[in-house]
């Protein structure tokens, strides 16, 4: 689900949307170095990487994708995981940490959206279904195990170093077959089961 469509139908709603939309690419990133740095490894750190100014982070190519596809990207966060203490654990961690904070933030607006009671078909009520909506979308697309994506390096930390050597062989067709998948409709239930867990999340906080 594209934004484009939303610029026309209510120009209102999508400039309330474009910074925060950002902002979730940008926090994804900044996530993955700030639990890389609790786990040993500074780099991100060293290189200014662990703030929320998008001019350290924004891709051009993977920002104009979030707005017509509705999945992007930002520069990826660099991580040395040789300077982990647990190098197989942060791996999981580590990658992981980007889709959680998807998560975390479609939770926190699918909440606001119900304690608040807003109009059905307001600004705020549509950025909020949107932002939710994408980060959402954006979990499941990280989570898709190909490399370069975040779910490659989550299945890498439970598997034998013979299987990572040959998951890491598939990154120069990687785009490729991501394409491929999300042609298939592979993102659809992915993005349903999230939704409903999400969903369940919420009752037990707002019956």
């Amino acid at each position: 689900m594209g934004l484009l469509s939303l610029l026309f139908k209510d120009p209102a709603a999508f400039v309330l949307l474009a910074i925060p939309l950002l902002y979730s690419i940008i926090i994804h990133e900044v996530a993955h170095g700030w639990v890389a740095n609790k786990m040993g490894d500074s780099t991100a750190k060293w290189l200014g990487r662990l703030t929320l100014d998008p001019r350290k982070h924004l891709d051009p190519l993977g920002t104009i994708m979030l707005f017509i596809a509705g999945f992007g990207w930002a520069k990826p966060v660099p991580v040395n995981f040789n300077n982990l203490r647990n190098p197989r654990k942060g791996l999981i961690f580590v990658s992981a940490a980007g889709i959680t904070a998807n998560l975390i933030l479609a939770f926190i607006s699918l909440l606001a959206l119900r304690l608040l009671h807003l109009p059905p078909y307001g600004p705020v009520t549509t950025m909020l279904f949107y932002f939710a909506r994408i980060n959402i979308m954006l979990a499941a697309f990280n989570l898709i195990p190909i490399p370069p994506l975040d779910g490659s390096k989550i299945l890498m930390g439970f598997t034998s170093r013979r299987f990572q050597y040959s998951l890491a062989r598939l990154e120069p067709y990687g785009f490729f077959i991501i394409i491929g998948l999300l042609w298939l409709g592979f993102l659809d239930p992915v993005i349903n089961f999230l939704e409903w867990a999400i969903l369940q999340a919420l009752s037990l906080v707002v019956p």
